[in-house]
C-alpha cells in the first residue's frame, strides 16, 4: 500500500498532485483553507506538456477552452511585428496550447478529488510532516506537500521569511465579448510598447481575456487604490491604435494581479516536507508560467517521493530560465519585426525547454 501524503492547498498544483499521487497508489489527503473550491481569477494558458500530463490523469481540459493556433505580436500603431505558428509546437509535442478560464480548469481538476474545505493551517512541523488546524486538529502523514500559494503557511515554517519582492508591474484582467474577430478564432495577440502591454486571447465560448500590464510610478501602490482603473488605462494607452481603443471602450470589472518574483532556491523543503507551485517559486504572469510549472511540479513529485531533495533540485534547474525571463517582464518591451518562422521554431524549443515532462520524452 502507498504512503500517506498530506497536501495543503487545492489550487491547480495541489489538485494535480492529488490526482498524480493517487494514481501512483498513495493515500492522499488534501486540505484547503477556503470554504469551497477556489474559482476566482482570470484565465490560464496551458502549454502542450501540461495538457499531456492532465490528459494522462484523466483531466484533459482542452474541451473547456480555446485551442490557440497563432500568437501575433503587434506594435501600438497596429503594425504586426511577428506571427508564431503554435501548431508547429502542437505537432512536435503531441498536444495543443489551450487558453481557458481558471474556473473551468479548477472544476475539471477537482472532479472526483475529495478535498477537506475550511481547513485552515495555523502551525506546521516540517520534520514530522504535521500540521495543526484552526479547529485544533493535528494531521500528519509520511510526506507533507505545501501547495498553498504565494502566502504559503508551509513555506513560512520552512523558510521563516518571504523572499519574494513586489515588482513595479501590475496586470489588470477581465473578460469581454470583444474584439469579435478574436472570439473563437484561435488567435492570441500581444501588443507591446513603451507604456506597457495589452494582451487579447480567446478563452472559451463567447469570451476573450483582455489584460493590460503597466508599470506604476515610484511610490504608488500599483493603482490598487483606483476607483476606476479603466480611466487610468485610457490615459496610459490613449495614443495606441487598432484594437486597444475598442477594448478599453467595453471592459469593466478589472481584477488586479501585482507581480511578485524571487530567485528559485536550489532546494526548498526539509525532511519529509516539500513545496510545489507558487509556494516554491512565485513568478509574474508574463509568459504564463505559473500554472504550467505547478503541473510540472506535481508530475515529477509523484515520481520522486523517495528523494524529495532530488525532486527539488531537478525542478529548480528546470525552473530557473522560465523564472528569470518571467521576472524580467520581457513581454513589456517595445517590439521589433521578427521572422515568423524563426519565432515559431524558438517557441517550440521554449515549450520543450520549459517542460520536464516533454524533455524526458524522446524527440
Amino acid at each position: 500500500m502507498g504512503i500517506r501524503i498530506v497536501i495543503i492547498g487545492a489550487g491547480p498544483g495541489g489538485l494535480t498532485a492529488a490526482r498524480s499521487l493517487t494514481a501512483a497508489g498513495h493515500r492522499v489527503r488534501i486540505l484547503e483553507q477556503a470554504p469551497a473550491l477556489r474559482t476566482s481569477g482570470g484565465s490560464v494558458t496551458l502549454w502542450p506538456g501540461s495538457i499531456r500530463i492532465l490528459r494522462e490523469l484523466g483531466a484533459d481540459p482542452s474541451d473547456l477552452g480555446s485551442r490557440l493556433t497563432r500568437l501575433e505580436g503587434w506594435a501600438p500603431d497596429g503594425e504586426r511585428l511577428m506571427t508564431i505558428d503554435l501548431t508547429r509546437a502542437e505537432r512536435a509535442h503531441g498536444a495543443p496550447s489551450v487558453h481557458l478560464t481558471r474556473r473551468a480548469l479548477a472544476e475539471r481538476l477537482a472532479e472526483g478529488v475529495p478535498v477537506e474545505y475550511g481547513s485552515e493551517v495555523v502551525a506546521v512541523a516540517p520534520e514530522r510532516a504535521e500540521v495543526t488546524l484552526a479547529d485544533g486538529r493535528t494531521i500528519s502523514g509520511d510526506v507533507l506537500v505545501g501547495a498553498d500559494g504565494r502566502d504559503s503557511a508551509v513555506r513560512r515554517a520552512l523558510w521563516r521569511e518571504d523572499p519574494a519582492e513586489r515588482t513595479p508591474w501590475v496586470t489588470w484582467q477581465t473578460f469581454a465579448g470583444a474584439p469579435e474577430e478574436l472570439v473563437g478564432s484561435g488567435r492570441s495577440l500581444v501588443i507591446t510598447g513603451e507604456e506597457g502591454m495589452c494582451g487579447l486571447s480567446p478563452a472559451g465560448p463567447g469570451r476573450v481575456l483582455c489584460w493590460f500590464e503597466v508599470r506604476t510610478a515610484p511610490g504608488r501602490p500599483l493603482w490598487l487604490d483606483e476607483a476606476d482603473p479603466v480611466v487610468r488605462l485610457k490615459e496610459v494607452f490613449g495614443g495606441w491604435r487598432g484594437l486597444v481603443p475598442e477594448v478599453l471602450s467595453v471592459v469593466t470589472d478589472l481584477e488586479a494581479f501585482p507581480h511578485w518574483r524571487h530567485k528559485v532556491p536550489r532546494t526548498w523543503g526539509r525532511g519529509p516536507t516539500t513545496l510545489l507551485g507558487d509556494a516554491a517559486h512565485t513568478m509574474p504572469p508574463s509568459l504564463a508560467p505559473g500554472t504550467n510549472q505547478a503541473v510540472e511540479d506535481a508530475w515529477l513529485l509523484a515520481r520522486s517521493l523517495s528523494d524529495l531533495r532530488g525532486y527539488e533540485r531537478t525542478r529548480a534547474g528546470q525552473l530557473r530560465l522560465p523564472a528569470r525571463l518571467a521576472g524580467a517582464e520581457i513581454t513589456n518591451q517595445p517590439g521589433r519585426r521578427v521572422p515568423g518562422g524563426l519565432m515559431s521554431t524558438l517557441y517550440s524549443w521554449w515549450i520543450r525547454r520549459s517542460s520536464g515532462y516533454l524533455s524526458s520524452r524522446p524527440g
